[in-house]
């Protein structure tokens, strides 16, 4: 097994009727955590009852929480999600939070250093301290995997070029796909052809599109992997594409067939859109019932 590092948000999704936990980097690790990976969190939180629930929860969910800060100025993050009638989520994210103040700490630095792999997203570089300590950390990561997640205003063109030439690996939805296609000036208008102009133009040899209810495609040694998705009645959408990053990662991590990281990834996207929630518990058994 692997030991990652996710850097980024944690927060609490407050829905009309209840409250979830989240965050996408958090609901990678979760996931990466699940399938017995050594993984650490960099977040920070605040002085506060919703942090010290986010906290517990994540160490009971065996996470490391050794470099989670803790910080008297700002509160927990919190993002208010409203769910339309086919489940697809729109998000409102509180600024600024505690996830905002991440600063670069020694044991930050060793831990990143040690890493098989870090995760972060573009999210956390909204605010300038933790798009500082996020630079710092990319400059000691030996493998960096960028989870677009793009969430309108807090990102710009000229963001998403620099963390993509950070990159070792790439995961975007569709929409981002093509969107930063046009950031730079693609003249396709396929998803394949795209995906193979953004991996030449950033040099990053692993790219992963999702495409919703119609699965994925990877590009991963020169090579493109494709699974036509699961059929599901959605509840809905929020942390399918990170519990499907995180499954992709953990089967590619333990060098298992590309072909197989893919299937596994959708299937357990596919099975979180049909809960509630983000980090619904799910075994190896219920991925394997699930795939038939």
């Amino acid at each position: 097994m692997s030991h990652i590092v996710c850097f980024g948000e944690i927060l609490w999704d407050i829905f009309p009727e209840n409250k979830k936990i989240g965050g996408a980097p958090l609901n990678v690790a979760l996931r990466l955590a699940a399938f017995g990976h050594d993984v650490t969190m960099i977040s920070a939180v605040g002085k506060d009852a919703l942090g010290d629930k986010l906290i517990a929860y994540v160490k009971e969910h065996h996470v490391n929480v050794r470099c989670i800060q803790k910080f008297d100025a700002h509160a927990t993050g919190s993002v208010l999600v409203s769910l339309n009638d086919k489940g697809s989520a729109t998000y409102t994210i509180e600024y600024p939070r505690a996830w905002d103040k991440i600063e670069t700490t020694a044991q930050g630095e060793k831990v990143v250093k040690a890493a098989d792999a870090f995760v972060f997203g573009s999210l956390v570089a909204r605010d300038a301290v933790s798009k500082a300590t996020l630079k710092n950390y990319l400059n000691l990561a030996s493998y960096k995997i960028f989870d677009l997640n793009l969430r309108p205003p807090f990102y710009s063109k000229k963001l998403l070029i620099e963390l993509m030439l950070a990159s070792d690996f790439i995961k975007f939805n569709d929409d981002e796909l093509y969107e930063v296609s046009a950031y730079l000036n693609s003249p396709f208008r396929g998803l394949e052809q795209n995906l193979k102009f953004i991996a030449n133009k950033t040099n990053t040899p692993s790219i992963c599109v999702t495409k919703g209810a119609f699965g994925a495609v990877l590009w991963h040694q020169e090579r493109l992997f494709y699974n036509s998705g699961y059929k599901i009645e959605v509840v809905d959408t929020v942390g399918a594409g990170d519990a499907f990053l995180g499954t992709l990662i953990s089967y590619l991590l333990n060098n298992e067939p590309p072909q197989k990281a893919i299937d596994y990834g959708c299937a357990v996207g596919a099975m979180v859109a049909q809960s509630k929630g983000a980090n619904p518990s799910i075994s190896l058994l219920d991925i394997e019932r699930f795939m038939g």
